[in-house]
């Protein structure tokens, strides 16, 4: 998916995430900033990862501050973040399973 604008998603409240994506020429870079990095940081990556490599993404970069986010949380603010970058209305939910 190509990004074509920059867009938000989440909120910083206790639990959640927000996530700034940002269209570039340059390869992915993913930012994240958590309050359980340590504990958790390579899963949270993991997860994003995931899901930004199926919706086909491989430039811009991505910015999380992260609040203790499960994964289906992540993986629905990542998604949700890349369609509004990408102007995209419509989502192939086979191709995220």
């Amino acid at each position: 998916m190509l990004l074509k604008q920059e867009a938000l998603a989440g909120t910083l409240e206790s639990s959640d995430l927000f996530i700034r994506i940002t269209p570039t020429e340059e390869p992915l870079e993913i930012v994240i900033e958590s309050e359980v990095l340590h504990q958790f940081g390579k899963q949270i990556r993991a997860t994003v990862e995931e899901v930004l490599d199926h919706l086909g993404v491989t430039t811009g970069t991505l910015i999380i501050q992260d609040k203790g986010a499960l994964d289906c949380t992540i993986r629905a603010r990542v998604q949700a973040a890349v369609m509004r970058a990408a102007g995209e209305t419509t989502l192939d939910w086979e191709a995220l399973k």
